[in-house]
């Protein structure tokens, strides 16, 4: 199979590698798209350490099922299925016994520790494997992480009408139209001076768009840090009211500097978010069509990921950076 491998520096190879084979409870899927995404930088870019290596990224992937190992049932040769970042957990710490398995302290995750989408082919642990509602396999592909961890912060934010996105990317733009759906009015922030950003933001219904650096026209009930920026947390705080949340979603963030009790006191929350839960998936998956979620992909060939990974970290992608395998 063909399959894009980092080495331990950029940029990735296009390889030719040993067909892979489903082993006991793991189904094997070719892969018809992968999105790019911000971890996926975070792995390659060395910021998340000890990567698998050689290593296939991606983690994002929509396929169909090539054929089923030992054990599986469930799942039907040439079915369309989902893979997330989460792969794999032991199911027996406290953690898994008490549907916290995002915290597994022996997890294993698609594209970093467990080889991905970037390549025609990928096995997946059968647990860890979703059936998929009907769209495009393109625009179904950024549900699978930036819709996942973005659904997963929006529960994590609470009820609160009034909320703030900061850095309007992939899961952004997903969350806004699923925040929309629930009756929320979404205010947006994008990097100063980032217009199209913004305009992108007021396409999808945005009650207001603006730079990072400014306040909202009205207090927040609650915000949600996409970018990695941990200067963007003193700021969302400043713009939460009494009672708010701020949630950073990123799985790697810059360092936070120092900021004034007074603005996280009377009862504001800041807290993360870490991975997802299958439980995640099913409601996402299930409540995507009925929203119904568009996604706005760009979309690239295989051979050119590392040209992906380069425009999503310039900035230069609206909406989702997408990989076209089969």
């Amino acid at each position: 199979m063909r399959a894009m491998l980092f080495e331990g520096k950029l940029p990735l190879r296009l390889r030719e590698l040993p067909d892979p084979v489903a082993g006991p409870g793991q189904v094997l899927v070719r892969v018809r798209a992968c999105a790019v995404c911000r971890t996926d930088l975070h792995v390659v870019d060395g910021e998340l350490d000890r990567p698998k290596l050689p290593l296939v990224p991606g983690h994002e992937i929509v396929g169909e099922v090539a054929a089923l190992g030992p054990g599986v049932t469930g799942f039907a040769i040439g079915e369309r299925v989902g893979i997330p970042w989460l792969g794999w957990t032991d199911g027996e710490c406290v953690y898994c016994r008490t549907g916290r398995e995002n915290l597994c302290e022996r997890a294993r995750f698609t594209g970093y520790q467990i080889d991905g989408g970037y390549a025609e082919l990928t096995v997946v642990d059968h647990r860890y494997c979703f059936k998929l509602p009907p769209g495009p396999d393109l625009e179904m592909a950024p549900l699978l992480c930036a819709g996942l961890i973005g659904y997963r912060c929006l529960v994590a934010a609470g009820p609160g009408e009034r909320l703030g996105l900061y850095g309007f990317g992939a899961a952004a733009h997903i969350l806004a139209q699923v925040a929309r759906h629930q009756g929320r009015r979404v205010f947006a922030f994008g990097r100063p001076g980032d217009v199209e950003a913004q305009r992108f933001a007021r396409d999808l219904g945005a009650a207001w768009a603006g730079d990072s650096t400014e306040l909202p026209p009205e207090p927040l009930d609650a915000a949600i840090i996409f970018a990695p920026v941990g200067e963007l947390v003193p700021l969302a705080l400043r713009a939460t009211a009494p009672g708010g949340t701020v949630v950073c979603g990123g799985i790697h963030m810059s360092d936070i500097p120092s900021f004034p009790y007074s603005i996280l006191w009377r009862e504001r929350v800041l807290r993360s978010v870490a991975n997802l839960t299958r439980k995640d998936a099913r409601e996402l998956l299930e409540l995507a069509p009925r929203v119904p979620v568009r996604t706005e992909v760009v979309p690239f060939p295989l051979e050119q990921a590392n040209e992906a990974l380069a425009a999503l970290r310039g900035g230069k992608i609206r909406g989702a950076a997408v990989l076209e395998v089969g």
